[in-house]
């Protein structure tokens, strides 16, 4: 009874793995660094990584995609919408070693489970971001651009642009083709 007392107060010693520290060097604080100064708030402290999985390692085993860090760290990500984002991966990922992909708009809109609407709006921004081309029946993934190109307002302001992109005006323009005014 004393024991299960004791084990209660005190608290379990984790595992070494588990906390990334090496052996023989559980002892020191972790405020401290090697020659036992203490640790400066400012500095972090390096993470050691493993797999959770090491059975489950990724290969490449066939063909490969992709993707630079740059996507993600100089702003690309944050500038697509989900549409353009869903239609920029399905390019890498099915993508040959230049780039190249063959698939049809309709094949797209189905995998990707968007409208042709979204699909070409998806493109068109892409193009004009310059992060893909597309001859009208293929495309390429191209390098990434120097830089983000942001778009000065993606607020519709005139009648043209609502004609253009505004769903409920491309709905009522068809309903009003079709049923007559």
């Amino acid at each position: 009874m004393k024991n299960l007392r004791n084990d209660l107060q005190r608290p379990a010693k984790r595992p070494v793995h588990s906390i990334g520290i090496p052996a023989g060097k559980q002892q020191k604080s972790f405020s401290q660094t090697k020659k036992g100064k203490p640790r400066s708030k400012t500095k972090s402290r390096q993470i050691e990584t493993h797999p959770l999985e090491p059975a489950r390692i990724r290969r490449i085993t066939g063909s490969f995609a992709f993707i630079e860090h740059r996507f993600l760290h100089d702003g690309f990500w944050a500038i697509l919408d989900h549409h353009q984002l869903l239609l920029y991966l399905f390019l890498i990922i099915v993508a040959d070693r230049n780039g190249l992909s063959y698939y049809s708009y309709d094949k797209i809109g189905t995998l990707l489970r968007i409208s042709v609407d979204e699909y070409i709006l998806a493109r068109n921004a892409l193009i004009d971001q310059d992060m893909i081309a597309f001859d009208g029946y293929l495309f390429q993934v191209l390098s990434l651009p120097e830089k983000v190109t942001r778009s000065v307002s993606k607020t519709l302001k005139t009648q043209e642009q609502m004609q253009k992109y505004d769903p409920a005006t491309i709905r009522q323009l068809t309903l009003d083709a079709f049923w007559g005014k």
